[in-house]
């Protein structure tokens, strides 16, 4: 036979409705204050130019530049492009971790400067990059 106890049993619950609203708040002060740190943080300003040029070729990465008539020049020297990709290769070979930095002129086609990026991705580089001149502003500033 069960006997009932003569103390009342309450039964625990977890009120999770005051929880919620805790973590919206926090929610919304954290963006608050994100939204407020960006605002800080990206000031415009107009750097100063470089008056001195830094060295253009560097013995630990690939400069690859296309001219304007689209013709492609690897660390001055004129190559075509399976010539490109011979000597791409046998670098690459070497050191796979070796950078690749193209540049090309202003006035040069885009479809030249596709086909150089197709041939350097075809040895396998994967650290690619395109040289840019910073000291040309854009009309929109």
């Amino acid at each position: 036979m069960k006997f009932p106890s003569p103390v009342p049993r309450r039964h625990s619950r977890i009120e999770i409705i005051p929880l919620i609203d805790i973590m919206f708040f926090l929610l919304a002060a954290f963006m608050m204050v994100s939204l407020q740190m960006d605002r800080a943080l990206n000031t415009k300003v107009d750097l100063p130019f470089a008056t001195r040029a830094a060295a253009d070729f560097k013995p630990d990465m690939i400069n690859i530049a296309v001219d304007r008539a689209g013709l492609v020049w690897l660390e001055k020297t004129n190559v075509t492009l399976p010539e490109l990709c011979a000597a791409l290769s046998n670098r690459f070979h070497i050191n796979t971790n070796l950078p690749v930095y193209i540049a090309g002129d202003a006035a040069t086609p885009h479809g030249d400067m596709v086909d150089v990026y197709e041939a350097v991705r075809r040895v396998g580089v994967q650290k690619v990059a395109f040289m840019t001149d910073p000291s040309h502003r854009q009309a929109s500033r």
